[in-house]
């Protein structure tokens, strides 16, 4: 139906909205870090959101990609469909004071805020449906943050998913078919940042699961008897340290290895140890040379000692896109909220984030919200204010959305048509299942 109020009077609506359940949106946001859960285990994180959508009336499909949650609501009007993202998987670190003391999940980057700016923006545009056009979709979708990669392989080889990482997940299970336009605010802990910044792009990366494999002995009366794999890995990393002179600034590689099994008992010769790394890059041409190069080291990790090495590389996520269109009109709305002195320009990041993925097929806005503290990933980190974090975000994002879907959705319509997909969605999976690859390379096959 054609709005019988102004876009300012619409954009003042979803705000007062927001600022009357500010309460119970950072409630919401407490109550999800209070009970962290690792990627593709956020059953009660789900059923939170679950909860919400129920209470907005809005029917659900959910177990998506394992605990993906997705609700959609129809304006009465035709126009195209904005989804609305946020992340519903924790971090693990062992080190952070608010762990949960058995897994070791923490949410010390933010997602816990991700869901409640999407539940406050859904919420706000609910009640103004009738004056839109199209649809607002609203996504909670799992595993994020790439860890736990034996645990996620394994749950591959029983046939519960096929991607590592969520969003992928919900591509391939074609949760992102009906979606036009994709839009996700992340926290950020970088004073720099300002209270919100916009655009700039990010790392995408690859990740490798290796096996250096050997044989064991005793360590004390029989080691010229063992091949030493830990001495395989150790070989192999002080290899990637010495290539990364090689890897041009612009391209802003990033290649960190740990190892994850490094033996069974000290008085045994290790004959299976377990790295995982990440080779991450600005551009898809960046992250294969890394990988190839990275994979050079690994193999003479195994060259030298005599044994071998299992190198399973895993599509990660993509480099991180923005469309013009939505940067502009979203930092229009964060400087109405904020204020232009308190919005940024975001530069280039070396992480990275499965948005880029779908920024490769839809066009999508990712900016950050400030509120945070410490560093991202790390022991310090804590959401301090919510009001940065949380309600100046949502408004904002409801904002935008208004600018897409009034006016008979004519902006989203321009922002469609314009779009310039750098990958189908065919594309897009075929090329992450050539990078799937695993390869055995044993020593005594390259001798002499």
């Amino acid at each position: 139906m054609t709005s019988t109020l102004t876009v300012t009077d619409l954009k003042a609506r979803v705000s007062n909205t927001i600022d009357a359940h500010a309460a119970e949106l950072e409630q919401f946001a407490r109550d999800v870090f209070a009970e962290p859960e690792l990627g593709f285990k956020e059953h009660k994180t789900a059923e939170r959101v679950q909860a919400w959508f129920d209470r907005m009336g809005l029917p659900h499909q959910d177990g998506i990609g394992v605990t993906g949650t997705k609700a959609v609501f129809d304006t009465g009007a035709p126009g195209p469909t904005v989804a609305v993202l946020g992340e519903l998987d924790s971090l693990l670190s062992w080190e952070h004071p608010e762990r949960n003391r058995t897994t070791g999940a923490v949410h010390a980057c933010g997602h816990n805020a991700q869901l409640a700016i999407m539940l406050g923006a859904g919420l706000a545009l609910r009640e103004l449906a009738p004056q839109l056009a199209g649809r607002i979709a609203l996504m909670a979708v799992p595993a994020e943050e790439y860890v736990e990669l034996e645990e996620r392989l394994g749950m591959r080889a029983m046939g519960k998913l096929e991607f590592l990482g969520g969003k992928a997940e919900m591509v391939r299970l074609g949760a992102f078919d009906d979606v036009d336009i994709a839009m996700m605010v992340h926290a950020t802990a970088r004073p720099e940042d300002g209270d919100i910044a916009v655009g700039g792009t990010n790392n995408g990366m690859l990740a490798k699961f290796v096996r250096f494999l050997g044989k064991t002995s005793h360590a004390g009366g029989a080691p010229d008897q063992g091949i030493n794999a830990l001495s395989g890995a150790r070989v192999a990393m002080a290899g990637i340290d010495a290539i990364r002179e090689t890897f041009r600034d612009e391209d802003h590689v990033r290649v960190h290895p740990i190892i994850t099994r490094g033996g069974d008992v000290v008085n045994a010769i290790p004959a299976d140890v377990r790295v995982e790394t990440f080779c991450r890059g600005a551009t898809m041409e960046a992250i294969e040379l890394a990988h190839r190069k990275v994979d050079r080291a690994l193999k003479a990790g195994a060259l030298a000692i005599g044994g071998a090495v299992e190198i399973t590389t895993l599509p990660g996520y993509l480099p991180l896109h923005h469309d013009p269109t939505l940067v502009s009109l979203f930092r229009a709305n964060a400087v109405d909220v904020v204020g232009a002195e308190n919005v940024r320009d975001k530069g280039h990041g070396s992480g990275s984030t499965d948005m880029g993925d779908v920024s490769h097929i839809l066009p999508s806005v990712h900016p950050y919200a400030g509120g945070a503290t410490g560093a991202g990933h790390g022991a310090d980190y804590r959401i301090a204010d919510y009001q940065k974090v949380v309600i100046n975000p949502a408004k904002a994002m409801a904002m935008t959305v208004i600018d897409l879907l009034s006016e008979d959705a004519r902006e989203a319509k321009r922002v469609k048509s314009e779009f310039k997909p750098l990958m189908s969605k065919d594309d897009y999976l075929a090329y992450l299942r050539r990078l799937d690859t695993k390869v055995v390379w044993r020593a005594d096959e390259h001798d002499g």
